[in-house]
């Protein structure tokens, strides 16, 4: 509009006060039409290019306000100046409740025509601000929606490149005969997973900012109890975990913690005994999430030298501290029950 002439549709069935208003708006620089009906006004307003509707109430059909509310629909509504007889305040709350700009009471003095122009004025004003804002939003919606599929792209080649960062330590794990090297270089693979899921689950969801956390448990939880599988270890990996998101950052550490706790469970819960559960739970209350590990092996209190080279319990302390967590494991009944609590 700001390159063009505004575009005024008057819809009245009096033809001489229609062409007193022309010469007036022309002369304001303003392009000007005309429709003596209501359906013939909607037509031409359906058609598109129309600014700002000058409608007068009492039509041959109907009124103003059948009109106003056959409008309601339209993507692009041109601001409306409603026409009302001077003693019809009522009808004038009325359609400026079915969504007119403003109204003017219609008389047989000079100052109606000065009054009616300078309504237009303001619906033009108000008309450019609304279409104007509306742009704005459609442009700030678009942009935000390529940056999400340009962010979905980045995951999705990040998850890529960890996927092939994690298959080559497995190679270099193969490759080596020592046990603690290839044990060394199988836990940094499943750190590496832990990460990759959470970009995995992001290039291929709606929402890049947050992780559905019941899903990428649940997968984590399968490549790990599988990984350990290969490796001879057979304890039953159990997971029930509730449905909700976290943001992104979180569920990477949370994956990591996870990927520790889970992987001591499996290797040494119940070594040199028979076989059990190894449990994951998690749920969400009051703000605060909480991850459950659990088994009923030889147990730990979290105390005391860790079996192995202790660099996961290291590990699950930072990443703690990243997420603000609580760790903590409780000492009654046998086996391992590690708690992490923190603020979603």
């Amino acid at each position: 509009m700001p390159n063009r002439k505004p575009q005024v549709l008057y819809i009245d069935d009096d033809p001489g006060l229609a062409r007193l208003l022309q010469r007036a708006l022309e002369r304001r620089g303003y392009e000007f039409e005309h429709a003596s009906s209501g359906e013939a006004g909607l037509e031409i307003i359906r058609r598109g290019g129309i600014d700002v509707v000058t409608l007068d109430h009492y039509l041959p059909t109907g009124t103003g306000l059948d009109i106003l509310e056959k409008m309601t629909d339209l993507e692009d509504k041109p601001a409306v100046v409603y026409v009302t007889g001077s003693a019809e305040t009522a009808i004038a709350v009325a359609a400026l409740k079915a969504g007119a700009t403003d109204f003017v009471p219609k008389t047989l003095s000079e100052e109606f025509m000065e009054l009616l122009l300078s309504a237009i004025d303001h619906a033009v004003d108000h008309v450019r601000l609304v279409r104007a804002k509306a742009k704005a939003e459609r442009e700030v919606h678009e942009a935000r929606e390529r940056a999400e599929m340009l962010l979905g792209e980045v995951n999705h080649r990040v998850a890529n490149s960890l996927a092939m960062v994690a298959a080559l330590v497995g190679l270099q794990s193969n490759a080596v005969s020592d046990p603690e090297a290839k044990r060394a270089l199988s836990e940094t693979q499943a750190r590496i997973h832990a990460i990759a899921g959470v970009h995995r689950h992001l290039y291929s969801a709606e929402d890049v900012h947050s992780v559905e956390i019941s899903d990428y448990i649940k997968s984590l939880a399968c490549e790990l109890g599988t990984s350990m599988q290969s490796e001879g270890q057979t304890a039953e990996l159990k997971v029930k975990v509730e449905s909700f998101h976290l943001p992104t950052e979180k569920v990477a550490w949370l994956g990591v913690i996870l990927t520790e706790l889970v992987t001591n469970a499996l290797k040494y819960a119940y070594a040199g005994r028979e076989l059990g559960e190894v449990r994951v739970a998690m749920a969400q209350q009051d703000g605060m999430a909480k991850l459950l590990v659990e088994d009923d092996g030889v147990g730990w209190t979290g105390q005391g030298v860790p079996q192995g080279t202790g660099l996961g319990s290291r590990i699950v302390k930072a990443m703690a501290h990243s997420l603000a967590a609580d760790v903590s494991y409780d000492q009654a009944g046998p086996g391992t029950r590690v708690t992490v609590t923190f603020p979603i």
